[in-house]
């Protein structure tokens, strides 16, 4: 059972009730405001320990129920490891660490934000603070039967306790931001199709608006009149219209300063069209819009942090289904840029509609770069499984910030190869390029695919099969949508691009 999480701030004081939470490194050893309240228990952190092999090893934690001595209900302790450890400690994992040790049943708890060596430095104190709200996300909002213990909706009060609360709570407000374009990335992964499909889509990306964003939606008439062929031949097998979605965010002193760009394929779900995939494992499909979902999230939180920056979020939104005016294996199509492209699977429609929007973004708003992610190829889950997703890209300076960008974040990115032999292998017959390369080497002819719509601006290509869905749980994510990007993307804006 997942719980909300109310976020404060508090002098770095004992708790007063509640359950507490300390940090100890591997002698056991804590901060001074930690030592003296333990204190208060004699000897009964090194009993507990001994009773249960807790060695104080990172993120490993100690459980003491009504502890004696201390007025809590119940006392956890986090271990932080040697000090090289805590000195490359992810305090965001260290955040969801601890709330999940936190019983669902509690209704307050309070964090000793010190380790041995003092007060922890604010930025950290407030990647506490996101990893306990990532860790605590659930969607259960279709879910009618639940246990008595579950019935109601629980709120934890979780108080960090700080040694500057000022600062941490200026650096918090901007993790809640990014928190919120997560939460808001992993609920639209996690909607079932017959609920949001391009339309509704469309209409919850425009309630953004109300944070300052502009949002402009096309429809299929005006997409038409633009001459979107490859996006819109995804979803002509659709009773649900597909939609193209452009959020602009002008937070840049100079209001003239060539935005950045984010572009995600929002697939709402994908049958394979005539290509029909196994039925085996379909119902994921509903995934298939993560990079969508994504670009959304990363727009909510650039608005709500008040990114310096001017930036563009731009999402393809369609449905690729089978019936009898679905396009077909062997159709031509002609994109937006003007070039054709023969259909040799129709199962390969993701490209198709990331071609179109990544050339009317290229072509409208100039942007400083383009970025686009997807949930594009099985291939990259051979590749990669599902620590890292595949990045492609034509700029080095632009790759390596993703990098590391994506080190700092956990939000890992593993560069690919592009080359003049992979894009021979989408060079069509009968016209400038095929939807597909064959089954070798498909993570790379699909971003060669891509390629051929960006031109000389500077683009990475984000392969997020293996990370928006279904991923392996982790310290801060226990949800089948992961919101993957979100962090590592607002890592790379508030790194290299505001001012």
């Amino acid at each position: 059972m997942a719980f909300d999480v109310r976020l404060s701030l508090a002098p770095l004081a004992p708790p007063a009730g509640g359950v507490g939470i300390v940090f100890v490194d591997a002698d056991l050893g804590a901060g001074p405001v930690t030592t003296a309240f333990l204190a208060g228990a004699g000897d009964l952190l090194k009993r507990a320990a001994e009773a249960d092999g807790f060695k104080g090893k990172a993120l490993s934690t100690l459980d003491i129920v009504a502890p004696a001595g201390l007025a809590l209900s119940r006392l956890i302790v986090v271990g932080l490891g040697k000090a090289d450890d805590i000195a490359r400690a992810d305090w965001v994992k260290v955040g969801g660490t601890l709330a999940g040790r936190i019983p669902a049943g509690a209704a307050s708890a309070t964090v000793l934000l010190e380790t041995p060596s003092g007060p922890l430095e604010p930025a950290k104190a407030a990647d506490i603070g996101l990893g306990a709200r990532l860790r605590a996300y659930a969607f259960e909002r279709y879910k009618t039967r639940k246990k008595d213990a579950d019935a109601e909706a629980k709120t934890l009060a979780l108080t960090l306790a700080v040694g500057d609360e000022a600062v941490v709570k200026k650096a918090l407000k901007a993790r809640a931001a990014v928190a919120d374009g997560v939460i808001l990335a992993r609920d639209l992964v996690n909607e079932p199709p017959n609920v949001l499909y391009p339309e509704e889509f469309a209409d919850r990306a425009k309630a953004l608006e109300k944070l300052g964003v502009e949002v402009d939606v096309l429809d299929v008439k005006a997409m038409r009149k633009l001459g979107m062929g490859a996006l819109l031949g995804v979803g002509q097998g659709s009773a649900h219209e597909s939609r193209l979605v452009v959020m602009r965010w002008n937070g840049a002193k100079d209001a003239k300063q060539p935005p950045v760009a984010f572009i995600g394929k929002g697939v709402t779900f994908d049958t394979g069209g005539i290509s029909i995939k196994p039925g085996a494992g379909m119902e994921d499909m509903k995934g298939d819009m993560g990079g969508a979902a994504c670009v959304v999230g990363l727009m909510q939180a650039l608005a709500a942090r008040k990114a310096k920056v001017n930036a563009v979020g731009a999402i393809g939104l369609t449905e690729n289904m089978p019936d009898g005016n679905a396009q077909r294996p062997g159709d031509i199509v002609t994109s937006l840029s003007g070039q054709t492209i023969e259909i040799i699977n129709t199962d390969a429609e993701g490209r198709l509609v990331l071609a179109d929007v990544l050339w009317y973004v290229q072509e409208r708003y100039k942007p400083k770069f383009m970025v686009d992610l997807a949930t594009l190829t099985g291939a990259i889950l051979v590749a990669l499984a599902q620590e890292h997703a595949g990045l492609f890209s034509n700029n080095d300076e632009l790759a390596g910030r993703l990098l590391e960008a994506g080190t700092r974040t956990g939000e890992r990115v593993w560069r690919m190869p592009l080359g003049p032999e992979y894009d021979k292998m989408i060079d069509s017959k009968f016209a400038d390029m095929k939807n597909t390369g064959g089954r070798h080497g498909g993570s790379i002819t699909a971003a060669q695919f891509l390629q051929r719509f960006v031109n000389d601006t500077p683009w990475a290509h984000l392969d997020i099969a293996g990370t928006a869905m279904g991923s392996p749980a982790s310290e801060i994510n226990r949800s089948w949508g992961s919101g993957w990007g979100v962090r590592l993307l607002d890592r790379l804006v508030a790194d290299h691009y505001e001012g």
